[in-house]
């Protein structure tokens, strides 16, 4: 038996964010659904319209897999297009923990052909505790060491948790 109990949820108590490439990069799409479970939440992710891997060269950075987190801010418009969404805030760190251990660090989503999907579970918030706040992807992987937000490159998806 797992030590925490797998339950479904009805739809009312999950937290949803959709997803919105910025200018740069205006195909991404995708959906991060929030769901209580067990002691904790389990975290979704669908994106489609990632652009392929590319890797660092000639002064550019890497692109992809891509750094995905939960930032303190929600508010996803673009505002500058060489440094978008911006007005999100740095990642969501209710506990004041070094990068890497943020409740807001995420895996990195790896794309197959401009599609990921990705599904982790984490005890560190609920659903209800992280409405108003948004899921970024940046264009590179994060390290999760670099201090305070792991130097993984511009923000180039934005969605508001609701």
């Amino acid at each position: 038996m797992y030590p925490y109990p797998y339950f479904f949820t009805p739809a009312e108590n999950q937290a949803i964010a959709y997803l919105k490439g910025s200018t740069i990069m205006p195909n991404i799409r995708g959906k991060v659904t929030f769901e209580p479970w067990g002691n904790g939440t389990r975290v979704t992710a669908e994106v489609y319209g990632l652009p392929p891997y590319s890797p660092a060269s000639e002064g550019k950075p890497q692109v992809g897999p891509f750094g995905f987190h939960m930032h303190d801010m929600g508010n996803c418009a673009e505002g500058d297009p060489n440094k978008p969404f911006m007005g999100a805030g740095e990642h969501f760190n209710p506990t004041q923990q070094p990068h890497g251990n943020h409740a807001g660090d995420f895996p990195v989503l790896f794309s197959n052909h401009g599609f990921a999907k990705m599904c982790f579970y984490t005890d560190k918030f609920q659903p209800q505790d992280i409405i108003g706040k948004s899921v970024m992807i940046h264009q590179s992987p994060d390290d999760y060491r670099t201090q305070p937000a792991g130097d993984s490159g511009k923000r180039i998806a934005c969605g508001v948790i609701q």
